[in-house]
């Protein structure tokens, strides 16, 4: 008889198993929920984000190199912010509650849009608000998905939190369209179903997600985090190596603004598609982060972060030359958001494995904030570019400089070892 329940339990955990197998890495509740939170953020946030590039420079008839300026604050205004946020929540061991902050303030300013009317000067003021709640939240937010996930499972963690934040972002544009085309000029309209879905994200954050509770952390590690400890972060020659990359990279990408511009000026594409550029390439991240996440866990985090940066190089090559219809959109598409795949949350995996517990948020924010300010700084350089020499000449300058970064990348990450204990 125990012979039977011997082998019924042998063939029951065998079945257990294959189970697991075919599913592959399973990801905790909190991170599921994080997912959910980002997803109907992005969908809030993308109703509105993707059409500015075109009202900055079809209605209100900025130049590049305007645009370019206003496109560096969307990109960079967070970094001045983020490192307070993970210091915070690294100091009070409040994950959360410093991350529902900044998902509030966005969602907040979902409203604002409607008070300012369309001027300018006010429209970047709400953008600047808006980018100073995403600072807020990044760093804890990422911190929490660390905390909650395991060491050898990290990238796959993150890669389904960004399946399910690109999820929100693929379907952000679809929903703005449907909401005018029910109301066809009712903006007001977006930024009121806007709001209410990001009320949604915030309430998820606030009522189920949890601060998880720390795991291994020594007695030493129970005192208040100062700013000259995150800062002493920068003393890992590890670390120093992985913001030094990103940096570099950071430097010489052509932000999402500007490359679909490109791209829609290249194939001559009707300027009201402009958004739906954004769509298809976050349905490919949103396809491609998980598998891709899975794939950085088993061949190595920071091979398949600098392999994201060679997929771009093909893009801005193909930017250079002749068109050749519309048949080479999925290219662009495919590229593009296999990029984002292999880099966004494969980057904050790659960190997580070189930062102690007790200051994952402050050392993710300081690695945010060094590659959003190289964006910002990116912007404003291929804004000026393209205003006064032209088009060609700013893709050409940010793919050799690419060309370079991703060498520099190549040489400094591969010293860098992940599987050795926290820094």
């Amino acid at each position: 008889m125990y012979q039977v329940e011997s082998t019924r339990e042998l063939l029951r955990q065998r079945r257990a198993l294959l189970r697991r197998g075919r599913r592959g890495p399973r990801v905790s509740r909190n991170v599921f929920l994080l997912g959910l939170t980002s997803l109907f953020t992005d969908l809030s946030g993308e109703m509105v984000a993707t059409i500015l590039p075109l009202y900055l420079i079809y209605g209100l008839g900025l130049s590049p190199f305007q645009f370019g300026v206003v496109d560096g604050l969307y990109q960079g205004v967070a970094a001045f912010v983020r490192v307070g946020g993970g210091l915070a929540a690294d100091r009070w061991r409040r994950h959360k509650e410093v991350a529902a902050v900044g998902y509030g303030l966005s969602a907040i300013c979902r409203l604002g849009y409607l008070a300012v009317g369309g001027t300018l000067g006010s429209l970047s003021s709400i953008v600047v608000l808006d980018r100073i709640g995403k600072g807020i939240r990044t760093a804890p937010r990422d911190a929490l998905i660390s905390l909650s996930a395991a060491r050898e499972n990290l990238a796959t963690a993150f890669g389904v939190h960004r399946a399910l934040d690109t999820a929100g972002a693929m379907l952000g544009p679809l929903a703005a369209f449907a909401v005018l085309a029910v109301a066809p000029h009712a903006f007001d309209a977006v930024f009121v179903v806007s709001f209410c879905v990001a009320l949604v994200g915030f309430s998820i954050l606030v009522l189920f997600v949890e601060n998880p509770p720390s795991q291994g952390t020594a007695a030493a590690d129970l005192d208040v985090v100062s700013l000259r400890d995150a800062f002493g972060l920068l003393t890992s020659r590890r670390f120093q190596g992985l913001m030094v990359a990103g940096a570099a990279l950071g430097l010489f990408t052509i932000s999402d603004g500007f490359l679909y511009l490109a791209i829609q000026r290249h194939l001559d594409l009707d300027q009201r598609f402009l958004p739906l550029l954004f769509t298809g390439t976050a349905l490919v991240y949103m396809l491609l982060a998980i598998p891709v996440g899975r794939l950085a866990d088993r061949l190595g985090r920071g091979r398949v972060f600098v392999g994201g940066y060679v997929l771009l190089l093909p893009v801005y090559a193909s930017l250079l030359v002749p068109a050749v219809g519309m048949a080479v959109l999925p290219f662009y598409l495919l590229l593009v958001g296999f990029y984002y795949a292999a880099t966004d949350g494969v980057l904050m995996a790659l960190a997580s494995t070189l930062l102690p517990e007790r200051l994952r948020g402050s050392g993710l924010a300081l690695l945010v904030t060094a590659t959003s300010l190289t964006r910002l700084v990116a912007s404003v350089i291929l804004g000026a570019i393209w205003t006064w020499v032209g088009f060609e000449a700013a893709v050409l300058s940010f793919g050799i400089g690419l060309v370079l970064a991703i060498a520099l990348a190549g040489i400094v990450l591969g010293r860098v070892k992940e599987d050795t204990a926290y820094a």
